[in-house]
């Protein structure tokens, strides 16, 4: 194909503009400026996850708190956010109403590296402050937790009294926080 010589004046001319558009974004993708994002880090999975009791508890008149802790076990950095779901369970059932949530301490999206540990306070109230005909007494014998933001859920063994009806609030939970609760000491 022949150009005239104003026609390959333009083609430079072109060629020339288009190098100069495109240089800033191929400087920045080498030097690691905006073309270059880091992935971002999932939301935690039960798979990735295990639940245990910090103990002993520390009791109060009409509670018990305990440091419910969840640990990243797999080898890759997730995230969670919020109030883990807790309720009590007797043989393959859900005994009354699940955790209501505590709101005194914020929730933050928190990143759990591999082999670290996030805890939230669990209370655990007596549950003689309700009637006998409003709770229904029976003994519990485990925890179902729900990581925040996932449906999965682990059993973690713990021995109480709880209402087997639903609607006394008899546990309660805090959004999830950085570090190892350590009984009496973490908030």
């Amino acid at each position: 194909m022949y150009l005239s010589k104003h026609g390959r004046r333009l083609v430079a001319a072109a060629t020339i503009a288009a190098s100069a558009i495109m240089l800033p974004a191929v400087a920045l993708a080498a030097s690691g400026g905006p073309a270059a994002q880091p992935a971002a880090i999932a939301t935690c999975r039960t798979v990735q996850l295990t639940d245990w009791l910090g103990v002993p508890g520390n009791q109060t008149a009409g509670s018990s708190f305990y440091q419910l802790e969840i640990s990243n076990i797999s080898h890759q950095a997730c995230t969670l956010y919020g109030f883990p779901g807790v309720s009590a369970w007797r043989a393959g059932k859900r005994l009354g109403s699940p955790a209501a949530r505590s709101y005194g301490d914020p929730e933050n999206l928190l990143t759990l590296a591999p082999h670290s540990t996030v805890h939230v306070i669990l209370q655990v109230v007596d549950v003689g402050v309700y009637s006998p005909a409003s709770c229904h007494y029976e003994q519990a014998f485990a925890l179902k937790v729900y990581a925040p933001g996932d449906y999965g859920w682990h059993l973690v063994p713990l021995t109480f009294e709880a209402c087997a009806k639903h609607g006394p609030i008899f546990l309660r939970v805090t959004p999830a926080q950085h570090g190892t609760g350590i009984p009496g000491y973490s908030h």
